[in-house]
């Protein structure tokens, strides 16, 4: 963008310019056969273009920068760069020059200014000249305000200035989704996945320098975008991580609670803050643009007053023959409860014990383990149901059905093999 203050109002002209990377420049190849009527003159013309690469002439490659022709794109995480040039185009001696630039968003106005000092004198034909840079954090109309105050020899002041204005648009559609997987067979409470589905909605090709995630204060994070190869981690996505216009990519990420959160039942429920995405790609000739999403945010899922789990079970068990697992129960609730344990037989799995045992006064917050014996008439794939626990503080029943899956085999199949 280029302005001229009129010379008959102020003496001073004022010229601003964004500064962008140039581009390759690319031809469009003419050709034709031998036999035809301008015969090889084409094909000599672009073997001896010399913006064309030697040995690739018709595949549109060139070798040459061109400047900028037009303000271009700016997108979201970019950095925005501008050359503000004051020149004095009278024959005078210009004096106390301030020269102030601003950038206007929807929420904000920042001061872009390198110096904030004015300059004492201006001769004539002389010029003063300033760079200015801002990340761009906001997408939407951004106004870039320029003004120029100065004194005439007559000691008459003189302000005008000028408006930029240019849209920001969005580079990326960011996408994410959250798994819960329980970990009943460890010490290690749930486990959250989150994948995040990033799209380049630019014209160009992006670079994926690093997608990350950093996780809040609750979680320790492991990427599961790489695999080992030969004791190397290599990417998944390949060596060269380039994501073509419209392309989508999906990254996935494992959290698993802290330590200290997670001995503590209860404390990691309702809606919790995961972490944020730090997203840093590079485009066209090496600019870098960055983007960091907000706080992410999950609905734990609801375990209600009282929550039982399984910590052992066997993956394979015989027919009609016992077998033991252990379950743990924990107070989700804010209140003791004084827990008795029913025990309910279906058509294939039978409890080995005695029904409505009391297991006693429970905390909140706390947990017990309790070690239980089963077994099966029935052969297949068979769903661990039937467990009842009551409080008789309020009257309450928990039931807890298809807890888990065991696997009943005949103990004649298992001899043979």
């Amino acid at each position: 963008m280029d302005v001229n203050q009129p010379k008959q109002e102020h003496l001073l002209a004022l010229k601003v310019m964004r500064l962008t990377k140039p581009t390759l420049f690319t031809n469009i190849p003419v050709t034709c056969e031998e036999r035809d009527l301008p015969g090889d003159l084409l094909n000599q013309l672009m073997k001896d273009d010399p913006s064309t690469v030697k040995g690739a002439e018709t595949l549109m490659l060139g070798e040459m920068l061109t400047l900028p022709q037009n303000f271009g794109n700016i997108f979201l995480g970019e950095t925005f760069s501008s050359y503000i040039s004051v020149h004095n185009d009278s024959n005078q001696v210009v004096k106390d020059i301030l020269v102030k630039a601003d950038l206007q968003t929807s929420s904000q106005r920042l001061n872009l200014s390198a110096s904030s000092a004015a300059v004492a004198e201006l001769k004539s034909d002389c010029c003063i000249d300033d760079v200015i840079h801002h990340e761009v954090k906001e997408i939407g109309t951004h106004i870039l305000v320029c003004a120029v105050s100065y004194t005439t020899q007559t000691g008459e002041k003189m302000y005008f200035r000028k408006f930029f204005k240019f849209q920001v648009l969005k580079p990326l559609d960011v996408k994410t989704k959250f798994y819960n997987a329980e970990s009943d067979l460890s010490s290690v409470t749930d486990e959250v996945f989150l994948e995040a589905q990033i799209q380049n909605i630019t014209t160009s090709p992006m670079f994926m320098e690093k997608v990350s995630l950093e996780p809040s204060i609750m979680y320790n994070v492991a990427e599961l975008n790489t695999v080992n190869k030969a004791g190397e981690s290599v990417s998944t996505f390949g060596s060269r991580t380039y994501l073509q216009p419209m392309d989508t990519r999906q990254y996935l990420y494992c959290l698993k609670p802290k330590q200290e959160f997670a001995e503590k039942a209860g404390v990691i429920k309702g809606v919790t803050v995961i972490g944020k995405l730090d997203i840093v790609w590079k485009t066209n000739l090496g600019e870098r643009g960055r983007l960091q999403t907000s706080q992410l945010q999950r609905m734990a899922p609801g375990y209600g007053d009282v929550r039982l789990s399984l910590e052992t079970i066997p993956d394979t068990v015989n027919l009609e023959e016992p077998f033991d697992i252990t379950c743990k129960i924990t107070n989700c609730s804010e209140r003791t409860m004084d827990l008795v344990l029913e025990m309910c037989n279906t058509n294939s799995i039978h409890w080995c014990g005695v029904s409505g045992r009391q297991l006693g006064k429970l905390h909140p917050s706390s947990s017990l383990h309790l070690a239980l014996t089963l077994l099966s008439s029935v052969q297949g794939l068979q769903s661990v149901s039937g467990l009842r626990l009551m409080d008789t503080f309020l009257k309450r029943t928990y039931e807890y059905d298809d807890i888990a899956q065991v696997c009943v085999i005949s103990s004649k199949v298992k001899e043979e093999h």
